[in-house]
């Protein structure tokens, strides 16, 4: 945990929300943004310009072997079958039907490699595109993306069923504005309980003039985005924009189509959010940990994100939003080939998939390759640093800009790494 102007980041943070919450403020991350970054240097093609990203981040891990890397016949995979997509030569899980069908959309990496095989440093990686270091908290890129896109009375980044990674040692305006449930009413973008609008402007006077006497006496970073938050929680709770986080006026059929589960919802509220103008939205499908009983479990998690992410893909197409919003899947890392005694995969950060759709990605193909039997990668490596260096370039988010930490390091967007050409 790091520490600014002597005062824990995530306890101010609380004890500022909690504070809030007292006089019926609501709670979203958001703010105004700087100017969009300029794209990055030395591409040889023209750069897409993805408006939007949605991540679909798979917790726990998911097997790569058991979705988008199956080696059917050998002895690491697993009972599964493997089926043909709609691109020839393509392949992938027997329990990923609909997304086989639009596999013409998709670009798969099966060579995504790392070196964290522990759960909260590959999510901090998978986030930031950082390692964990001592002495620098790294902003989420949701963050970043949030900081250079100018969204007045929205959320920059929102973090669906789960609570995403946060802005590190930037303005906590830029944490993502949390969505736990998204098959209920998102909290606290109402007036609080008796609260009507007259008594609401009084409160937030009262609020606003003791933020004001705290922060004379308590100046630094902490303090100010406290008060932005707060800001921009009455910013989004008067804008009309914040019928996107309700999804229960979307056609039966459509939510149907979606799938009756949380992530379904999530990827549902996530097309909504998009068209509103969030920039960065990430959806969670917890599970994937499958250190016993992988392949019951695997299956199961399958029929959730093989229903709403097709959904996603062909909703996106069909309100003209692909074309601007790029769709990333992946997850913590990936599993071993090898399955264990209790009939699981351990945790395998050597080789894992990521799936990208739209916002400028050349579908139908596949980057990298594993030997047959999946444990050692043997073509087109790629690491966590390339995915973000693509994926800003996709988005023209400067990966060069750097920024400086609280104890003067600074800290570029992305830690080097190569643009995977291939992809767009």
């Amino acid at each position: 945990m790091s520490t600014r102007d002597s005062i824990p980041r995530r306890w101010f943070l609380e004890l500022g929300v909690g504070a809030a919450l007292s006089f019926g403020l609501g709670l979203p991350f958001g703010g105004e943004r700087t100017a969009l970054a300029k794209s990055a240097a030395g591409a040889k093609t023209k750069a897409p310009h993805a408006r939007a990203c949605i991540l679909l981040y798979m917790e726990g891990g998911p097997s790569q072997l058991d979705t988008f890397d199956p080696k059917p016949g050998r002895p690491t995979g697993g009972p599964f079958k493997a089926i043909e997509t709609n691109v020839k030569g393509i392949r992938i899980s027997e329990h990923l039907p609909r997304l086989a069908k639009q596999m013409k959309r998709m670009a798969l990496v099966r060579s995504l490699t790392s070196k964290e095989g522990n759960h909260e440093r590959a999510r901090h990686l998978m986030h930031t595109g950082y390692p964990p270091q001592g002495g620098v908290d790294h902003p989420a890129f949701g963050s970043v993306v949030a900081l250079t896109r100018d969204s007045r009375t929205l959320p920059g980044y929102v973090a669906i069923g789960g609570p995403g990674e946060d802005a590190g040692f930037l303005d906590a305006s830029y944490s993502p504005f949390p969505v736990l449930d998204p098959t209920k009413p998102t909290r606290n973008l109402g007036y609080a309980g008796g609260v009507d609008p007259g008594r609401f402007d009084m409160r937030l006077g009262l609020w606003r003039t003791l933020q004001g006497d705290f922060a004379t006496d308590h100046p630094g970073v902490l303090v100010s985005g406290q008060r932005s938050v707060g800001e921009q929680a009455v910013a989004l709770m008067r804008s009309p924009s914040v019928v996107a986080f309700d999804v229960s006026s979307e056609p039966e059929a459509l939510k149907k189509a979606y799938g009756d589960s949380p992530f379904g919802s999530g990827c549902l509220m996530a097309r909504r959010l998009v068209a509103a103008g969030i920039p960065f939205v990430e959806v969670l499908l917890k599970g994937w940990d499958t250190h016993d009983n992988n392949f019951p479990r695997v299956t199961d998690l399958s029929v959730t994100l093989d229903q709403a992410m097709s959904a996603l893909l062909d909703d996106l197409a069909k309100t003209g939003l692909l074309d601007t919003t790029l769709v990333l899947w992946m997850g913590d890392f990936g599993r071993t080939p090898v399955i264990n005694e209790r009939g699981g995969r351990d945790h395998f950060p050597t080789a894992s998939n990521i799936v990208l759709a739209g916002g400028g990605v050349k579908g139908g193909q596949v980057i990298g390759s594993t030997n047959e039997n999946g444990d050692e990668i043997v073509s087109r490596p790629v690491s966590v640093p390339d995915l973000y260096r693509s994926v800003a370039w996709a988005m023209q988010v400067d990966a060069d800009k750097t920024r400086f930490a609280p104890s003067g390091r600074p800290v570029k967007t992305v830690d080097g790494g190569k643009i995977i050409s291939e992809l767009f």
